[in-house]
């Protein structure tokens, strides 16, 4: 009996001592009615979607090829460089027979991912500030270079100009229902088995609802093996906070307004070697040593309790789906 208070209190601390609630797992992705405007405050390195055109319509007697896309992360800036973390980008590309022209679709930040898996602690606002969206574009023309020289473009099926039209639809429903880009999926161990608690929804995920979209409209699919990149979170059962308001409005939880702040700090942009590897320090201190991590999801903060091996990124493989129609004579 005496070892219980100590038992109780190895591991990591959670501000007001809060505990998990009872809930089905994994949390479902939140959507939206509509897409909100941007703030004004939140900025792009680089321009979304700099040459990006409405989707055309095609005939239907057209036959189109869709085609796999994926290239390391930011590989017209670094090359191979993330392909060799296996840190990779995915699009969908399309070829119409009648026409002879290509077409490339593809999903992700309008702010760059830093700025969708980190807040900006702004003077004067208590809550973190937020710069996350994502969302399709779509383009005439592949940029085979970009996609072959470190990466893949390859054919996986063909569809009809009906089945794109139909596609097309369901891509403006899911562009404008599902606005936020999340970058973690957190899930119990590294075993394949283990609970998800919170999945992704990020490029990727994407293309992979893309692909069964055109699979439910009647898409053949090749069989060759397609994987994907996951960064993912290691965490006991996560422990609900609160939103915004219940947290950092007038009636909040300042001790956890305080200790979300404070956990967010050292992810800030730097300016200074030096600056990086201090706060390097003190993200291992509390991720790592005191298995600390705070998840914004669904616009409501989580409490991850942190477990070995703590972070890892995969780069699994997931099979290209099967059609649950007759391809439309394709």
């Amino acid at each position: 009996l005496l070892l219980l208070p100590l038992l109780a209190a190895w591991g990591p601390r959670v501000p007001g001592g809060l505990r998990a609630p009872q809930r089905r797992w994994p949390v479902p992705y939140r959507r939206f009615d509509y897409r909100p405007k941007t703030d004004p405050y939140c900025q792009a390195r680089y321009t979304f979607c700099p040459t990006g055109s409405a989707i055309p319509v095609m005939k239907e007697e057209d036959v189109i090829e869709v085609y796999r896309l994926q290239a390391p992360v930011w590989e017209f800036k670094y090359g191979d460089l993330l392909g060799h973390l296996k840190i990779m980008h995915d699009a969908v590309g399309f070829r119409s027979s009648l026409t002879g022209k290509n077409y490339t679709m593809e999903w992700y930040e309008l702010f760059q991912l830093g700025n969708c898996t980190f807040p900006h602690l702004r003077p004067g606002i208590d809550a973190p500030f937020w710069c996350n969206q994502g969302a399709a574009c779509f383009y005439e023309g592949i940029d085979d270079a970009h996609w072959k020289e470190n990466g893949t473009l390859v054919l996986v099926t063909t569809i009809s100009g009906t089945m794109f039209n139909e596609m097309a639809k369901w891509v403006k429903y899911d562009n404008e229902t599902g606005i936020y880009y999340e970058t973690w999926t957190v899930q119990a161990s590294p075993d394949k088995q283990s609970t998800v608690w919170f999945d992704s929804y990020e490029c990727s995920k994407f293309i992979l609802r893309t692909y069964q979209k055109l699979a439910d409209l009647g898409a053949v699919f090749k069989k060759i093996q397609t994987n994907y990149t996951s960064i993912i979170l290691f965490s006991g059962e996560p422990i609900y906070l609160g939103n915004e308001t219940s947290i950092f409005g007038p009636l909040g939880n300042k001790t956890l307004a305080a200790a979300i702040r404070d956990f967010y700090n050292p992810f800030k942009p730097h300016q200074t070697v030096r600056e990086f590897f201090v706060d390097l320090v003190r993200i291992i201190d509390r991720v790592i040593l005191n298995h600390q991590f705070y998840l914004f999801y669904n616009l409501e903060y989580w409490f991850l309790p942190m477990k070995f091996p703590y972070l890892k990124i995969i780069y699994e493989e997931v099979p290209l789906p099967v059609g649950s129609k007759e391809s439309f004579g394709v």
